[in-house]
């Protein structure tokens, strides 16, 4: 178990100290294809260099970022919406709206196929979800940058606020939005839909009913980090794919499982009773009301 919650710092473990974790360390930059070759996380003048923290035995993606290294999601997305020998390339954060013309929000990532003359024949969007944390982050990424290679296994364990991913978070706030309102609009239309994910996050929702490829809305495309000792890096590897269609899967992941309602009630229950045991209320039945 780290004694530290980060496990890569601007593309590399905090223990690597060669020529290039060297550079983009001191120059805070991203080897992932950011849309700028600094890192932008957080702040654009001040950012939060931290790709991915260790969670237990895990290393969790908390930046949607590191996804692209080596644009590996977009090969596996293109499979899935196009078929074999298809023209296509990769649009990045491509604004969306409504029928109204409100904005919808950005999709990350469209892969659009096209003619020997340029014009779009067909697209399908990525939607890329990373995990967030609980807990301060910035503190112990702050205090390992003070001096990197005196701090490369500082113990923070003891500190409070030790951040966590947060994985419930990340599904009701982020990704299920996401999915639900541009899903929807994608859906509408009639494109094919392709979700990029760690696998342990995916792991944390529902069971969604699975489909076949062929007769797939939406894949499921679930990463993992793989740790290359000898050089000392981490390299993102596809783990898994889930295909499913789109209303059974938003229906699953946007319904919570029912507990028992006697549970409730015993809950009511005992407000109640401390309630009328430490300060009895004034009691009224529908028959106080009087309309006007």
């Amino acid at each position: 178990m780290a004694l530290n919650p980060l496990a890569e710092v601007f593309g590399f473990p905090i223990t690597n100290f060669d020529k290039d974790a060297n550079r983009t360390r001191q120059r805070r930059l991203c080897p992932y294809n950011n849309r700028v070759p600094s890192c932008t996380k957080d702040k654009a003048n001040d950012p939060l260099g931290v790709c991915s923290i260790f969670s237990d035995d895990d290393v969790v993606i908390t930046c949607p970022v590191r996804f692209r290294q080596n644009w590996t999601i977009a090969d596996n997305a293109a499979d899935f919406f196009f078929t074999q020998n298809t023209t296509w390339t990769s649009l990045t954060e491509i604004s969306l709206e409504d029928a109204t013309g409100k904005t919808a929000g950005h999709i990350d990532l469209v892969l659009v196929s096209y003619d020997a003359r340029g014009k779009v024949i067909d697209f399908g969007s990525v939607e890329i979800q990373a995990v967030y944390i609980s807990g301060n982050i910035r503190h112990p990424f702050e205090y390992y940058m003070e001096k990197p290679s005196k701090r490369s296994n500082f113990d923070w364990h003891t500190k409070p606020n030790y951040p966590k991913p947060d994985f419930l978070s990340s599904s009701r706030k982020r990704l299920l939005p996401q999915l639900l309102y541009k899903g929807g609009i994608l859906h509408a239309w009639n494109k094919k839909q392709a979700v990029v994910l760690q696998k342990s996050f995916f792991e944390t929702l529902p069971e969604i009913p699975v489909v076949d490829s062929k007769a797939a809305e939406i894949g499921w495309f679930l990463y993992d980090l793989k740790k290359d000792q000898r050089k000392d890096v981490y390299n993102l590897e596809i783990s898994k794919t889930v295909y499913t269609q789109f209303h059974p899967t938003m229906q699953k992941i946007s319904t919570a499982p029912a507990g028992r309602i006697e549970d409730f009630i015993e809950t009511l229950q005992q407000k109640l009773d401390n309630k009328l045991e430490g300060n009895p209320p004034e009691t009224h039945t529908l028959g106080d009301i009087v309309l006007t």
